[in-house]
């Protein structure tokens, strides 16, 4: 059975029946022309948008149904975190081909769902279209954050430290490995990312970073960024960059360095993030209260250069990261 053989309102009917119980908040959820939200008090509204697009951010191929929907809700969750916001509630706008399985629709909202309710988020509306185009999954979230604690890309000084969470490149790795035919453990960095919403909230609660920026189009685009809307440089240590051993193993067989290959591969979605130097007490507190790993990899500089060094090759420019339309 296809989408085509539903009605709008039926289909809506499988999204309503996979949410929970609306918070009292939530005065007017699916259903109507729009939603009614109260606003949480002492605190400011973070929103972010994101579109996924079939053969261009993903492929049905090779992807499964749940992990679309997944990636769809995490990249967004990614944007909040890079904010120290607390995700709060999402919208959800599926332009989908007449020829599109039932099965697959399901699965999409499933693995949309699951991960809201992992992280207490609620739906609260969307649209429905059909496209004789791609498969399109667009969500809008919506997060909350004190007045005076959201973290931006600028603010970066230099002298400021440059860290990254968990590791980079896993995502490259992986799509390659997906898009050859193969798979191996590093399949889950691509399919079904995490957001570091914990790493991101905590950051903001104790006014440790100084400008914050996820890794939608890799580490070296954040970096990039965060330079130009601070005004500052950047070195980067190649050696201290985190790559997963079994990225390195696969960048090494393809005879990419690997270094490079993670620093401009994308959908990382890990945080980067520059800290003043007196601020490594608030940063050591950060580091008790979450399993993720924080690693320094730079340092903001005076000067306008973007560069990468390592043990292996002097200073050379900063490679770009993913780009849409180039």
């Amino acid at each position: 059975m296809t989408v085509s053989e539903l009605t709008e309102r039926e289909l809506i009917a499988r999204i309503q029946r996979r949410l929970p119980p609306p918070p009292e908040w939530l005065l007017v959820g699916p259903g109507d022309d729009a939603a009614v939200v109260e606003p949480e008090r002492n605190r400011v509204e973070v929103l972010s948008v994101d579109c996924l697009v079939d053969t261009v951010h993903f492929d049905r191929k090779f992807v499964p149904a749940d992990a679309i929907g997944h990636r769809a809700l995490a990249v967004n969750l990614s944007d909040l975190a890079a904010m120290g916001a607390s995700p709060r509630l999402a919208l959800l706008s599926l332009a989908l081909p007449e020829a599109l399985p039932v099965s697959e629709f399901d699965g999409i909202v499933d693995g949309l769902t699951t991960l809201a309710s992992r992280h207490r988020m609620h739906i609260a509306g969307g649209n429905l279209t059909s496209t004789p185009g791609p498969l399109t999954v667009d969500v809008t979230v919506v997060g909350s954050v004190k007045r005076r604690q959201a973290l931006t890309r600028g603010g970066a000084r230099p002298g400021d430290e440059l860290y990254v969470t968990g590791a980079v490149g896993s995502a490259r790795a992986a799509l390659e490995q997906l898009r050859s035919g193969r798979t191996s453990a590093l399949a889950t960095a691509y399919l079904r990312p995490e957001a570091r919403l914990r790493v991101g909230t905590l950051l903001a609660r104790n006014r440790v970073a100084s400008a914050c920026m996820d890794l939608s189009d890799g580490l070296a685009d954040a970096v990039r960024q965060v330079a130009g809307a601070s005004g500052v440089g950047a070195h980067i240590d190649g050696d201290a960059v985190p790559i997963e051993p079994l990225a390195q193993e696969w960048f090494e067989a393809q005879q990419q360095d690997p270094v490079f290959a993670a620093l401009a591969g994308g959908d990382d979605y890990e945080l980067l993030f520059a800290v003043r130097p007196h601020f490594r007490r608030r940063l050591a507190a950060v580091r008790r209260l979450t399993d993720v790993p924080i690693t320094r990899i730079g340092v903001c500089t005076a000067t306008p250069e973007l560069v990468v060094s390592s043990s292996k090759r002097s200073a050379a420019p900063l490679p770009p990261g993913y780009g849409h339309f180039r």
